[in-house]
């Protein structure tokens, strides 16, 4: 065993042109098997094992050379990293393929090549802290943990399938996200992953620093096992009294949702989803989809009338519709309303984080100012004003997070009296891909973050009540049609992340900044005899 790995890190490093270039491709696709739904992580020791000797074949490119070198190496990796994960995107493209088909092959090889920029900048990042020494796991762990960053903030962000995630594939593994967040498990995940090339090193340069950072890197994945089992051992399990929820999932294609003469089908199924059976108990809060009607209940006030008819008194409907701007009709806003039994607005939530390209087009001042105008039309959507807590009735105010929201984990803002998170999404553009998985597990580590519970409904699954330490209560698979009734899980005080933000993954950051970009310093002095 032992000699294949010798030969597998002889033939990376001593790899050159294209064949450096695939090999980088292939350990980025492999890294997927790491992450959500797969959750394999020790590949990830593999993978990046590959990357760092990836960039340690690179000890010949000097100067400006190197960082090109080291930038081209990262970007190879993470596009062959986002286009594995990311490759269902072009499933959205098909609903209507007459129309959009064209734009397939744009979305998925494109929107991973503008991510893996991202992670070229992480690598190049890590090659000015570099070293011949077991420090380089730092550096690289500093070099792509800014980088992921800054993928889920720049441009509006698109943090989907932080390498974090690959830590996460129990429940216990969870828990650490209620202290460091997405961001700092994205930063240890790279770390121990890295580890493995250390222990491996021919080289004896820092050879007594060895076993301290593998050591380090043991103890610390142990240490997030304990933790996590420790917090699970003292879980809360008590629910809000009297609060009784009903998720619907009417298991919707976009076919159908498309099709105006479904509309009337389209209602009595959430009607029929949402009533009673005879002698069951009545749901005090009935949770629709994001967009659950494809028509707006402003221009059929009778479908309002029949909806509010099903709620018993005192109970609630929340429901997805798009609404026009107060000020201007022809634009659209993604909302969230909750509906009392007499059809009042009790309160609404605008989507704020709209969708580049899907909800709304990027630099549109600019394009119609090269004449690009009627395309800026298309994008209708406009984002809301605020967030904050949404007044629920009986339950405690609610976080209402529509459809990718949920995977920003540094946008959310836990006020004292939020009580749970409501997660409306539409998958249904995605099929039975991987992508509704990733979704759905992201949207179990906002739970934990926050220390919420998370109601999440969506029009064809996954549908899910998560409790705020990340189990899953009750789902719905992909495809199918149905309800999940369950009470509401109570809050748990607010845990470290849901206080201080990203305030750990800053702090761990530093550090190995630090003590990579220091042993860098040391070591080219001595190297130069100062």
């Amino acid at each position: 065993m032992y000699r294949g790995i010798e030969w597998l890190r002889d033939t990376v490093l001593l790899s050159f042109g294209w064949r450096r270039g695939l090999i980088a491709v292939m350990a980025g696709v492999l890294s997927v098997l790491a992450i959500p739904p797969f959750l394999f992580f020790p590949l990830l020791g593999l993978t990046f094992t590959v990357l760092v000797w990836l960039i340690d074949s690179l000890s010949d490119h000097q100067g400006w050379r190197g960082y090109r070198s080291a930038f081209a190496v990262g970007w190879l990796f993470g596009f062959g990293y986002f286009l594995a994960g990311l490759w269902w995107i072009g499933a959205a493209f098909l609903v209507e393929s007459d129309v959009f088909g064209w734009l397939l092959p744009v979305a998925v090889a494109g929107l991973p090549a503008l991510l893996a920029l991202f992670t070229g900048a992480g690598v190049a990042l890590a090659r000015l802290m570099w070293s011949a020494t077991p420090a380089r796991a730092a550096a690289l762990a500093a070099g792509i943990g800014l980088s992921e960053y800054l993928r889920g903030t720049i441009l509006t962000g698109f943090p989907w399938n932080a390498f974090g995630y690959a830590l996460t594939a129990t429940q216990a593994q969870m828990q650490a996200a209620s202290l460091i967040g997405i961001n700092g498990l994205t930063v240890l995940a790279v770390f121990l992953a890295s580890a493995p090339a250390i222990w491996l090193a021919r080289d004896r340069v820092g050879w007594k620093w060895r076993g301290v950072v593998v050591g380090a890197a043991v103890f610390l994945l142990f240490a997030q096992f304990a933790y996590g089992e420790l917090r699970l051992l003292t879980a809360d399990s008590a629910n809000v009294p009297g609060v009784r929820l009903r998720l619907v999932q009417p298991n919707l294609t976009q076919a159908e949702r498309l099709d105006r003469t479904r509309h009337a089908d389209i209602l009595e199924r959430y009607l029929r989803l949402s009533r009673s059976a005879p002698g069951a108990a009545e749901p005090t809060h009935i949770i629709w989809p994001e967009s659950a009607l494809p028509f707006r209940l402003g221009d059929t006030p009778q479908a309002l009338t029949r909806i509010t008819g099903i709620l018993a008194p005192g109970s609630v409907l929340m429901i997805g519709m798009l609404r026009g701007d107060d000020l201007d009709q022809r634009k659209v806003l993604n909302s969230l309303y909750v509906l009392d039994d007499k059809a009042d607005i009790l309160d609404r939530y605008d989507k704020v984080h709209l969708v580049p390209f899907g909800e709304y087009l990027p630099w549109s001042g600019l394009l119609s100012a090269v004449g690009l105008e009627p395309l800026t039309r298309i994008f209708a959507f406009v984002p809301g004003q605020k967030r904050g807590p949404v007044s629920a009735g009986k339950a405690p105010p609610f976080i209402a997070l529509i459809c990718y929201e949920a995977i920003f984990s540094s946008e959310i803002v836990r006020e004292p009296h939020s009580g749970w998170i409501v997660n409306m999404s539409d998958d249904s553009w995605f099929g039975d891909t991987p992508g509704p998985r990733q979704h759905l597990h992201q949207a179990r580590l906002r739970a934990v973050e926050q220390g919420l519970a998370v109601a999440r409904v969506t029009t064809t699954g996954k549908s899910a009540l998560i409790d705020p330490y990340g189990a899953i209560i009750k789902e719905l698979e992909i495809g199918a049609e149905g309800v999940i009734d369950a009470s509401l899980p109570q809050a748990l005080a607010a845990p470290p992340f849901a206080l201080w933000g990203d305030g750990a993954f800053w702090a761990m950051w530093i550090s190995l900044a630090a003590f990579a970009s220091i042993t860098r310093i040391s070591l080219v002095f001595r190297q130069n005899n100062f």
